[in-house]
């Protein structure tokens, strides 16, 4: 005897026709002025650039109770260190605290000494945990380093999905990204989370899944390609969307609730990340259907129909789309 399960639940009920291409002209204005605008924001006010891409201290400090940030303000813009900044983690009970680069060794230990003297003047019972410094030539280096890392990253999606698909898929694609990540750009700018290969790791992450997404509704489009060969292509891409959208909104939520808890518990060192994946999954998984799949509508209106034409009534591949 064949039993045959189905889930307990679907975020999405079966049978559920949305006509996602009637809003593709709205979705491409949004998302083109999104992306317009953190261009400019990248430009000014900028980036906020970690200590791996613009050199300098980082002081971690365990602290007995919640820190004094004014007075430990106060402490170093006496000392001569006006450039340092303070974030606190580890539920406030700790700070960190950066200070920029000098012009050599000999200035940067003598900064690093200077805010070590603050710290045990200004809060009784602090204990320096740990210090890291980076020089600004090495800073440069992996400033490149990462845009490179970035670049190939693009350029091995372009290539896979090319091969995979066709090259109006690839395009479609690798433009969306080339969309999300501007816009996350703009995030990190108007939220200020510094920018380092942490970052870069993030950005990198969200690729990654954003392709998959995508991947998911194009392996689903180009079934039905080949199942419904008079289908219009628009009713078809609506119906792909519509097919995969269990799968699609399953695995993003499961994913988002997963970086949730890093966002709000992770501290300093993993919260930035957890931001960065959190917004990226949100875009991602919203540019798979009002930007990656109007590009591709554009790209492939007369050109993705090949091969002889089937017995395939017309009118019952609309009704399927229709859901009636």
């Amino acid at each position: 005897m064949k039993f045959i399960t189905t889930p307990a639940f679907r975020l999405v009920p079966d049978g559920t026709r949305i006509r996602f291409m009637k809003g593709r002209f709205i979705g491409l204005m949004v998302s083109a002025v999104l992306s317009t605008a953190s261009i400019i924001l990248f430009f000014h006010p900028g980036l906020n650039l970690g200590l791996d891409f613009k050199g300098g201290v980082v002081i971690q400090v365990a602290t007995p109770s919640k820190p004094d940030f004014s007075k430990l303000r106060s402490g170093l813009d006496a000392a001569h260190l006006q450039g340092a900044a303070l974030q606190g983690f580890g539920n406030g009970k700790g700070v960190l605290i950066s200070l920029e680069s000098k012009a050599n060794a000999n200035a940067t230990q003598r900064s690093l000494t200077a805010a070590e003297g603050v710290v045990k003047a200004t809060i009784p019972g602090a204990t320096i945990e740990s210090t890291q410094a980076i020089g600004a030539s090495v800073s440069n280096t992996l400033f490149q380093q990462g845009l490179v890392a970035l670049g190939l990253s693009f350029l091995m999606i372009l290539v896979y999905i090319w091969f995979r698909f066709e090259w109006q898929f690839a395009v479609g694609a690798v433009a969306t990204l080339v969309l999300d990540v501007t816009k996350t750009v703009g995030f990190m700018v108007i939220t200020q989370i510094p920018f380092d290969l942490v970052t870069i790791a993030a950005i990198l992450t969200v690729i990654g899944y954003s392709t998959n997404d995508k991947v998911v509704v194009y392996d689903r489009m180009r079934e039905n390609l080949r199942k419904y060969k008079t289908m219009p292509l628009r009713e078809l891409i609506d119906l792909s969307i519509n097919e995969t959208l269990n799968r699609t909104l399953g695995t993003s939520s499961t994913v988002f609730l997963a970086a949730l808890p890093l966002a709000l518990f992770g501290g300093a060192s993993l919260s930035g990340f957890a931001w960065i994946m959190l917004f990226g999954i949100v875009v991602g998984t919203s540019s798979s259907i009002y930007i990656a799949a109007p590009i591709l509508l554009l790209l492939g209106e007369h050109r993705l129909r090949r091969g002889p034409k089937t017995n395939e009534d017309p009118t019952v591949a609309k009704a399927q789309v229709r859901g009636r």
